[in-house]
C-alpha cells in the first residue's frame, strides 16, 4: 500500500489533470485538504509549485499519508481542523479539496478557506453529489457512513457561488465513477490477499469505507443516484 501510485479518492487523478490544463501552477502556494491526498500533493510538486501543505483531521490519517508519500521532505503533512486552521490570512494561491468538503461542516470550512485564500485565489473542489433529490435508504446509508452531505448535482455550482466564489470552470465527472469503483474493487481484493494484519489494521477505517461504497455503486444500483462534480472557483471576497 505505501508504495502505491494510486489514490482512493473518487475521480482519482482526473480532476488534477484537468486543473493543470486550465491553470498555470508554477510557483503557486498550495493547500490540499483531506486524507489520501498525498499522491495528489506529489503531482503538484511535479508542476513546480512554490509549496504544498496537506492537512488531515486525525492521527491515523496523518500516519497513513506519511507512509504513502515518497516525498514527505517536500510536503508538509499535518493535523489541523479544517474549519479552524492555523494558517495566516491570505496565505494560499490555491486550495484543493477532493471529496473532503462534502460533509456536514462544509459551510464552516468554506468560510475558513475564504480567510486563508488570497484575493482571486483558486478553490478547486471535487464534490460527491446526489443526482436526484429523493434517494433510496441504502444510498443514504452510504452517505451517512462517510459523513457525506451531498448537494443536488444540478445545484452544486449555485451553492459555491452563493458563498462568495466566482465560477471559473465546471465539469461533470460522474461518468468516471464506474471506472473508479471497478478499479477500487480490484485493488482491494488484491490488497486483502497480500497485506499483513498490521497494515490492514492501520488502513481499516479507509478500506471499510471504500469497500462499502464500491459495493453499493457496482452491485446495488447506487450509480443511478451518486454523481461527481468538479468546480474551479475564484475567491472574489
Amino acid at each position: 500500500m505505501k508504495e502505491s501510485k494510486k489514490i482512493f479518492l473518487p475521480g482519482s487523478f482526473k480532476p488534477f489533470r484537468i486543473l493543470k490544463q486550465k491553470l498555470d501552477l508554477n510557483e503557486k502556494k498550495v493547500l490540499i485538504i483531506g486524507e489520501s491526498s498525498e499522491k495528489i500533493a506529489e503531482r503538484f510538486l511535479d508542476e513546480n509549485v512554490y509549496s504544498v501543505d496537506v492537512i488531515v483531521r486525525d492521527y491515523d490519517a496523518l500516519i497513513q499519508s506519511r507512509l504513502n508519500s515518497n516525498k514527505t521532505k517536500n510536503i508538509s503533512i499535518r493535523i489541523n481542523d479544517f474549519e479552524n486552521t492555523d494558517f495566516p490570512d491570505d496565505n494560499f494561491d490555491l486550495v484543493y479539496a477532493q471529496v473532503s468538503l462534502s460533509n456536514s461542516n462544509r459551510k464552516n470550512v468554506l468560510k475558513e478557506i475564504k480567510r486563508i485564500l488570497k484575493l482571486n485565489g483558486i478553490l478547486c473542489v471535487i464534490e460527491l453529489t446526489k443526482l436526484q433529490n429523493e434517494i433510496p435508504a441504502f444510498v443514504k446509508n452510504v452517505f451517512e457512513q462517510s459523513d457525506i452531505h451531498p448537494l443536488l448535482h444540478s445545484q452544486s455550482k449555485d451553492y459555491f457561488t452563493s458563498k462568495g466564489y466566482e465560477l471559473f470552470f465546471e465539469q461533470d465527472l460522474t461518468s468516471s465513477l464506474m471506472h473508479f469503483y471497478e478499479n477500487v474493487s480490484n485493488e482491494l481484493s488484491d490488497y486483502f490477499r497480500k497485506a499483513d494484519e498490521t497494515e490492514k489494521k492501520l488502513y481499516k477505517k479507509l478500506l471499510n469505507k471504500i469497500s462499502h461504497e464500491s459495493n453499493a455503486y457496482l452491485k446495488l444500483g447506487a450509480d443511478k443516484y451518486i454523481g461527481l462534480n468538479l468546480l474551479i472557483l475564484k475567491n472574489i471576497k
